[in-house]
């Protein structure tokens, strides 16, 4: 005689399935918040490592400095009006502080994406373009829900800059005289603060050494 499952046994299966996909599935979830923390955790560890590999010194040039690399944070209309941020080197024309295309660090997975979430009225770096050359997760209010980016404690302005040793460097560079003018180095620990409607995350970075890291509710590297 054949053995089969009663009704009462495959809606116990079930129910079972349906307790354990429950208790499961929310632990595999991904925080997107955590996703952008973490991209842009090595984001800026790739600006420190252009600036120290790519050092913009020339003696023939007395504004060298101001074609550091940085990463540089941005909200307009070029970004969809939410928080963006672009990698580039300041290097064409008069050093302005604004990135133009040309500028832009190239992806290193792919060459023909150039490190920006949004930037400026060219075709190429405007985020609602059809022609737009940049990443959009670079983009981090459409990609992953961030509302707000603010730069505190040993930070100012919304960049980070890096010199040729890898030291962090704070503000807009294009208005200085001189490559270490008015304590540009950051002097203690600046924090990143990113804000979505559902959470908070901070970002470090240390100053002379640059090390970078997200922190926890303790203020602790993790």
């Amino acid at each position: 005689m054949k053995k089969a499952f009663t009704m009462i046994e495959l809606i116990f299966v079930i129910v079972v399935m349906a307790i354990l996909a429950a208790t499961i599935l929310p632990s595999t979830r991904t925080n997107p918040l955590q996703e952008a923390a973490i991209q842009l955790v090595s984001h800026i560890r790739y600006t420190q490592h252009l600036a120290m590999v790519d050092d913009k010194f020339d003696a023939s040039d007395a504004n060298w400095y101001k074609q550091r690399w940085q990463l540089v944070f941005s909200k307009s209309d070029f970004t969809g009006n939410v928080p963006a941020y672009t990698i580039f080197s300041d290097i064409a024309g008069e050093s302005t502080g604004d990135a133009q295309e040309s500028e832009i660090a190239l992806n290193p997975e792919n060459i023909n994406q150039i490190m920006t979430g949004g930037y400026g009225n060219a075709q190429a770096i405007d985020y609602k373009h059809v022609n737009f050359k940049g990443m959009k997760r670079l983009n981090l209010g459409n990609s992953y829900g961030v509302e707000n980016i603010d730069l505190d404690e040993g930070c100012s302005g919304a960049r980070i800059v890096f010199d040729y040793l890898g030291r962090p460097m704070k503000g807009d560079l294009s208005g200085n005289a001189s490559a270490y003018e008015d304590d540009n180095l950051i002097q203690s620990q600046c924090r990143i603060t990113l804000t979505s409607s559902t959470d908070i995350l901070v970002i470090a970075i240390e100053p002379e050494t640059g090390f970078t890291c997200i922190l926890d509710s303790s203020s602790n590297c993790i």
